[in-house]
């Protein structure tokens, strides 16, 4: 025996009821009745759960392509520059070659260091970027 319960629904709910009730070729109170036992059902935590762990591993693993990727566009990135700097810097005469050597070396020294004071501050040349810009976009005038 079934008892009878009226209950009232938005208009676009009934009509999204109605729909899956036309497409499954079920009754609105098969539908409803349904919903209702899925929402009332002691395991309906667990399957929440672990539509929840599901997801999270879905995201961890778009992140970790995520990371590949970006870690590919800056190798790739870095490798093109070096390319194009190496075809368009004319070679030296040999007896200005070891002291540009030298010179590289000191500079190359005293930017990796820059680049360690930065990183242990957490500071980012891309989180600059926005702020450079911004100084120098000319003030606007009032």
């Amino acid at each position: 025996m079934r008892d009878r319960m009226n209950v009232y629904f938005p208009p676009e709910l009934l009509k999204q009821i109605s729909e899956l009730a036309d497409r499954k070729k079920l009754s609105r109170s098969a539908i409803v009745e349904a919903a209702v036992a899925s929402f009332l059902s002691p395991d309906g935590a667990d399957r929440r759960e672990a539509a929840f762990t599901r997801r999270l591993d879905r995201l961890s693993r778009q992140m970790q392509r995520l990371e590949r990727d970006v870690g590919l566009t800056a190798e790739t990135i870095m490798a093109l520059f070096i390319r194009f700097w190496l075809t368009i810097t004319p070679p030296l005469p040999n007896d200005a070659q070891a002291a540009a050597q030298a010179k590289g070396r000191e500079r190359f020294e005293g930017f990796v260091e820059a680049l360690g004071r930065r990183l242990q501050k957490g500071q980012s040349f891309l989180r600059e970027i926005p702020e450079d810009i911004r100084r120098q976009e000319p003030a606007e005038e009032t």
